[in-house]
Formats: C-alpha cells, sequence, structure tokens
C-alpha cells in the first residue's frame, strides 16, 4: 500500500512539475532554478515542526519510533532527539533538551491517530490541459492559536513560533492534556512597503480541534494568544519542498503568473500552509493568497 500511494505521489509531482516548468520559463530567469511545484491534495519546516515529522520516511520511522503505544526506550528517545537536532541545524536554530517530551508526545500521536483537518469548501479548480494550476476555497471563522515570532531568517521564525505552539498542544494549557494536531499549519508573511522581502515578523497560527472550539484551553506561554478568525477565502497553489524566503517568492511569483493583474487578492500579504504526511520524503506546502472579499 504505501509503494502504491509513494507511486502516485511521484506521479503527481511529475505532471506538476512539467506545469511549473512551462509557467517558470515565462518569469524573470532569477526565478527559474528553484525546485518545481506539484498538484494540490491534502505539513512548518521549523525546528520541531509537524513538517519535519514528513522528512522521515517509513524506514527511519520503523527505526526510531515505536509503532505500539508503549513509551520510547532512552535509546530510542536519543535517537529522534538527535534527529531533531540535525533538521534545527540545517535551519539555523538549536532544539532545546526539554523539547524532548513534546517531540515524544507528538510523534508518537501522530502515529496513532489521524491528524484533524482544518475545514474548508472549495469554490472553483483551475485546470489546464487536465493539470491543477490552482484552487479557491473558503475556510469557516474558528479559534485558532497565534504567536508571532521574528528573526533574521523566515524559518527560524517559524521554527520559534511553532516550538512553542508544540508545548501548547501537548499539555502547557488549562486542560493539562494533549490538545490534538491540527493540520495546516499556517504562517502568515507581510511584505516590506516596497515588495523587496519580507517583514521579519512572522505570525504562525494552529487551528484549534472541533472539540475545543466552544471552550478553548488556555495557553500556559503568555506569548500565546487565541484568536477568532474570521471567514476567509484564499486562493491557493501546492509546492514540495522546504520553505524559505526564497522558495516561498518563487511561488508567490508563479502564482502571480497564474492570477494576471487581478486586483481581487492581497498583494502585500500571504500565507504559506504546511501539511504533515508522514512516510512521504518531499514536504508538502501551499502557497494562500488572500481573497479581498470573503
Amino acid at each position: 500500500m504505501r509503494k502504491h500511494i509513494s507511486a502516485c505521489l511521484d506521479q503527481q509531482r511529475t505532471a506538476q512539475r512539467s506545469a511549473d516548468r512551462r509557467l517558470s520559463a515565462r518569469l524573470p530567469a532569477s526565478l527559474r532554478s528553484a525546485p518545481g511545484t506539484a498538484t494540490p491534495t491534502f505539513g512548518t519546516m521549523a525546528l520541531i515542526s509537524i513538517e519535519d515529522l514528513a522528512e522521515l520516511d517509513d524506514e527511519q520511522l520503523d527505526d526510531d519510533v515505536t509503532d505500539s503505544s508503549e513509551p520510547m526506550d532512552d535509546e530510542e528517545q536519543e535517537r529522534l532527539y538527535a534527529h531533531w537536532q540535525a533538521v534545527g541545524r540545517t535551519h539555523h536554530v538549536t532544539v532545546p533538551r526539554e523539547m524532548t517530551g513534546p517531540i515524544m508526545e507528538m510523534t508518537r500521536r501522530n502515529q496513532e491517530v489521524e491528524q484533524e483537518r482544518v475545514p474548508f469548501a472549495v469554490i472553483s479548480r483551475h485546470e489546464k490541459l487536465g493539470e491543477v494550476m490552482y484552487e479557491e476555497r473558503v475556510y469557516p471563522a474558528g479559534k485558532w492559536a497565534c504567536i508571532t515570532v521574528g528573526e533574521n531568517l523566515y524559518e527560524q521564525s517559524i521554527s520559534k513560533g511553532f516550538m512553542k505552539l508544540m508545548r501548547f498542544i501537548c499539555k502547557e494549557n488549562s486542560a493539562g492534556r494533549y490538545l490534538g494536531m491540527t493540520v495546516p499549519i499556517v504562517n502568515e508573511i507581510t511584505m516590506l512597503d516596497d515588495g523587496s522581502s519580507f517583514v521579519k515578523d512572522v505570525l504562525t497560527a494552529y487551528y484549534l480541534p472541533a472539540e475545543f472550539q466552544a471552550n478553548p484551553p488556555q495557553p500556559s506561554d503568555p506569548d500565546i494568544t487565541i484568536v477568532h478568525r474570521d471567514t476567509i477565502r484564499v486562493i491557493t497553489r501546492v509546492f514540495f519542498g522546504t520553505t524559505t524566503e526564497e522558495t516561498i517568492s518563487r511561488q508567490i511569483s508563479l502564482l502571480s503568473e497564474l492570477l494576471g493583474t487581478s486586483e481581487n487578492v492581497h498583494r502585500d500579504a500571504y500565507m504559506v500552509a504546511v501539511f504533515e504526511n508522514p512516510g512521504v520524503p518531499s514536504r508538502r506546502n501551499e502557497i494562500w493568497f488572500i481573497r479581498r472579499d470573503p
């Protein structure tokens, strides 16, 4: 079954990359060297985020994480912690030792329980020659746990932001329990006035599971706030790989090229949605353009 799923995903990525190459050929030369994208379907490159779980293939998961609900022994914990340390170094961050508990908790839970999807409705799907180029969706109003972090690099900001959210999810809340993972995690970026690069402050948001929407647990960390967010309408396009300012900027350019000069979307702020899919080596993301008319 895993081989079949991997083969299907490979076919999807190959088809979308072909479309990206045709589209990328019309972009400035400076934007043509980054990796291609893939078709939309339904994990954040971070210090200890769900996106990094997607980096583990089936063999690594079998080796590093027990499939049972039994607690990991010390050796297993050290192996998994060492993996996160290695991932952290590639993102210019360090994984603190106190994150060992949340790492183990989320890894074990994600193997046992299917992750909850943030609810949405598809408004339209735009295709070219049978290939999905982008999709328009509406996400209903709901409560999110949000944190804003501003570091020198985008990946550092989302790493440190999600680290705090991860501790909130893993029992550092007024309910004193594991809340459950939802996907996607959404990172909001704002452009500088001249549009040359991102504002350093990045907001990272985690949608509270359905059972907590009416009465959200309060975070122990004062940097995290529970926010009721209104309905949002977005135009989305999938891409695979790491999320840095460079790769995100390229995805913004690609989707802008598809949409043309439309004035129905904001051009000073964007969202990057990340999804976990254990066993798939390539990380899955979406760039979201925000509609002016929700």
